[in-house]
């Protein structure tokens, strides 16, 4: 019976794997593995300086070309902490592709309020006059 069983421990027509080849295997993996982190956290700088870009007020974002990549230092987790700082001196040295900053931009947006109705004393008498007419009007139609 041990004869049988030692015919079925692993399929006859796969050669057993040398430990070398899983070695080479294993580190071909890691490699590959730090090329995608790397090229993640490429991606999450670039995204970031979109952003920032776009808070800026960048026109067009093909500016961001100007930047040299060398200079945008990478923090933990691949963001570039100084992006704010580099849009500002790049709004320094290139003004024209940034948009010019407008009045209406930098307005808050007022509260919203429920409306609500005057009071009689609160009112001017034409005021008062010109209500009650047209209470008197729709109460009557």
């Amino acid at each position: 019976m041990s004869d049988e069983f030692a015919e079925h421990e692993g399929p006859p027509d796969e050669p057993q794997a040398e430990p070398e080849d899983w070695q080479a295997r294993a580190m071909a993996a890691e490699q590959a593995m730090e090329a995608l982190r790397r090229e993640h956290a490429e991606r999450l700088r670039r995204a970031e300086l979109r952003i920032e870009a776009v808070r800026a007020g960048m026109i067009d974002l093909d500016g961001l070309r100007l930047i040299d990549p060398a200079v945008v230092t990478p923090a933990e987790g691949g963001v570039a902490p100084d992006a704010a700082a580099l849009m500002a001196q790049l709004k320094r040295d290139k003004p024209w592709l940034f948009a010019a900053p407008s009045s209406s931009s930098t307005a808050s947006v007022p509260r919203a309020e429920p409306p609500r109705a005057r009071h009689a004393t609160e009112l001017s008498e034409a005021e008062w006059r010109t209500a009650r007419a047209e209470l008197l009007r729709r109460a009557g139609a």
